[in-house]
């Protein structure tokens, strides 16, 4: 089995002491694609702020490499930090910055490289993601697939470790939803990159998904665990059994 990237344990995910969700534990391994998943509203992107460091949870830990990302301070904080990425679902480009500009400016804040390497790196991350010639664009300028990609490259720039993507196919259509599925899946393969992923798009968590958990919002907790595939075939518990078959509940 391979080594665990991150250790959740016992997080309360909420805000202002109000937990949206209670006492999560769970592992996720070097190098699969793990996705987190449940119905609208159910605290998945809550669980994933948490996760990155962008909001403190009311309790509990989360240890990435072993550190504490919720006690993590100054340069040990900053260090953790760069062994993540974030491509979060609206993209969050600048929109007066080209895409190069874009994907060069973690690059500029966080290394003491020359500005040619960082424009050299940035175009190789815009490469890796098929937008090397969407390079001098603005944000504006891009279709939905594309300015994901832009997201990912950028989210790429300091080469992490882990990749976090909150919901990266939502508002696409089916074939650029599948080709951002196919992209996941060579950079994992290609770059050994762990990604953690939030979607509720079944297509897309089927494709891609090494193990994923659910969400249920009324338990406040995880009620299914496992391979996607695995979970869609077991009839055990009747809301995971539906909401993979997408059996509208009677």
């Amino acid at each position: 089995m391979k080594e665990t990237t991150i250790k959740v344990r016992n997080l309360y995910a909420g805000y202002n002491n109000q937990a949206i969700m209670e006492n999560l534990c769970f592992d996720i391994r070097k190098g699969e694609i793990f996705v987190i998943l449940g119905g609208s509203g159910c605290g998945k992107s809550t669980v994933l702020k948490h996760m990155i460091g962008l909001v403190p949870p009311v309790s509990g830990t989360v240890l990435i490499h072993g550190q504490d990302m919720v006690a993590a301070r100054g340069k040990a904080k900053n260090s953790l930090l760069q062994e993540i990425g974030v491509a979060f679902q609206n993209g969050a480009l600048f929109g007066s910055m080209s895409v190069l500009e874009n994907v060069m400016l973690p690059l500029k804040e966080y290394t003491d490289l020359p500005q040619d390497a960082i424009e050299t790196i940035a175009r190789v991350k815009l490469g890796l993601v098929d937008l090397a010639q969407g390079a001098l664009l603005l944000p504006d300028e891009l279709s939905g697939g594309m300015r994901k990609r832009a997201a990912i490259a950028r989210a790429m720039a300091l080469d992490p470790s882990i990749l976090f993507l909150d919901e990266p196919s939502a508002g696409l259509d089916p074939l650029t939803s599948a080709g951002l599925d196919k992209l996941i899946l060579d950079l994992a393969a290609s770059l050994g990159i762990t990604f953690v992923i939030v979607s509720h798009e079944l297509e897309s968590i089927l494709t891609i998904a090494d193990r994923t958990i659910m969400l249920e919002k009324e338990t406040k907790g995880i009620i299914a665990t496992g391979p996607p595939r695995s979970l869609k075939a077991d009839k055990s518990n009747p809301c995971v059994y539906n909401f993979f078959n997408r059996n509208p509940e009677i």
